[in-house]
């Protein structure tokens, strides 16, 4: 373990942890840049060592009279120890105080750790964040032609069939079902109970005896009336014959009984095969009053409401009501999970539909646009004070050490060139400087 990896001997392990936050992972590919730091660092204080031996050698060779010479190259050496010194400073004074001194205004990050991640924040908030930037960038985009593009093909539109049916699937497992049906049921006897059936029924009623389709059913109950009074023909004589007074002769009371049978009989038959039975016509006329009262007459109405509330009230009904969720929801799990379903065939069809429609229409493509556009600005200017806080408060949550030491395997490599560049720049400055003066002395 080298002195630059956390828990090494050279400092402390990090805290890792502060505000709830959690801080920096120092992982094997910073400890690897960090090797590649130190290298450098090598290298920059070698050239300094280096530069530090070319002018002790210079100065000695000026003294000892090696010739003009000896000046220029002592000269420039000094500049270079001095460019590389305060290199050295510049670079070192970003993570820590230089030889462990505290100078004002040295280590610099973990200092101003805190307020540097605030002004990221707001540089964040300020340029990225902003409704004009946002706009601009999703316009550019074009979200909707590419989602239709991309929507058109089958296989994405299988995609987003399964993703979709895996969805529904899960919201469906998770609910519950005494939750959904006492909620289900309650909104339909709500809506049921507040809502007058009375003159809506009439109007349907109307409109069923106006158009005749009525009549299907009055011959679906006269055909079965006469099937039934066939099959019973013994047990409709015997109760007209046990409804008769007790004084009357037995033989009196079968021949009645059959005189009453035999004329009900013809009576459902005549109305079975007669269209223009006078019957019929009393009911066409019984349903038309009955469906103009529905409208009109409040006593029916009211009595109509209360027969509803009853209904409603019945735990029978309300079983039935609160039941249908069960149905409803096994029926679309079932559904969602056969891939030939009509349901996510129809699903797939429409994706395909849309997909194909925002591909080449236009002005789809603009809704789609505006409307992205619209819910990304509202997200980022509603939200835009928590998402920058977040920036902030992550990085005052990490720790001053740790983050000096993960911000200086990323980039020290390159800092340390500065100090490079200012060993030799501060030679060839020296050089320059001495040469001038040399020229303005001369």
């Amino acid at each position: 373990m080298t002195r630059d990896e956390p828990g090494g001997p050279g400092g402390a392990a990090p805290r890792g942890r502060r505000s709830g936050l959690p801080s920096f992972a120092y992982t094997e590919a910073d400890a690897e840049k960090m090797r590649g730091v130190r290298q450098m660092k090598l290298i920059a204080a070698g050239l300094l060592v280096l530069v530090a031996v070319i002018f002790a050698l210079a100065t000695w060779a000026e003294k000892a009279g090696a010739g003009p010479w000896a000046g220029y190259v002592a000269a420039a050496a000094e500049a270079g120890m001095v460019g590389a010194l305060a290199d050295w400073f510049a670079v070192t004074a970003l993570f820590r105080h230089p030889l462990g001194v505290p100078i004002p205004h040295t280590a610099i990050i973990p200092n101003k750790k805190d307020q540097l991640g605030a002004s990221l924040g707001s540089f964040v908030g300020e340029n990225f964040l902003s409704e004009d930037v946002i706009r601009a960038r999703l316009r550019a985009l074009g979200i909707g032609g590419r989602l239709g593009v991309w929507l058109a093909e089958p296989a994405h539109a299988d995609r987003v069939t399964s993703e979709l049916s895996t969805a529904l699937r899960g919201a469906l497992t998770v609910l519950r079902d005494s939750d959904v049906q006492a909620v289900v049921g309650e909104a339909i006897t709500r809506r049921a109970d507040s809502a007058e059936i009375a003159p809506g029924v009439g109007k349907t009623l109307e409109k069923v005896v106006a158009d005749g389709a009525h009549h299907r059913a009055v011959d679906l109950i006269c055909t079965r009336a006469h099937d039934w009074l066939v099959t019973h023909s013994v047990s409709v004589m015997d109760a007209v014959e046990g409804g008769a007074p007790g004084w009357t002769p037995r033989f009196v009371d079968r021949k009645v009984g059959e005189r009453v049978y035999r004329e009900l009989l013809r009576f459902v038959t005549e109305m079975r095969d007669m269209p223009e039975h006078p019957a019929r016509g009393a009911i066409d006329r019984f349903l038309t009053d009955f469906a103009s009262d529905l409208q009109s007459d409040t006593e029916t109405r009211a009595r109509v409401e209360r027969l509803k509330s009853e209904l409603l009230a019945r735990s029978e009904v309300q079983d039935v009501i609160a039941s249908a969720w069960s149905s409803v929801r096994a029926m679309i799990i079932s559904a969602a999970e056969d891939d030939r379903s009509e349901l996510r065939l129809r699903a797939r069809a429409s994706l395909l539909a849309l997909g194909a429609r925002l591909a080449t229409d236009g002005r789809l493509q603009s809704k789609v646009n505006g409307w992205v556009e619209d819910a990304a600005v509202y997200v980022m200017t509603t939200y835009r004070a928590e998402i920058t806080s977040l920036i902030s408060d992550t990085v005052a949550s990490w720790d001053a050490e740790h983050t000096s030491r993960k911000i200086e395997a990323h980039i020290g490599r390159d800092l340390q060139f500065i100090r490079i560049n200012g060993t030799v720049v501060g030679a060839l400055a020296g050089l320059l400087i001495h040469t001038v003066a040399q020229a303005l002395g001369g």
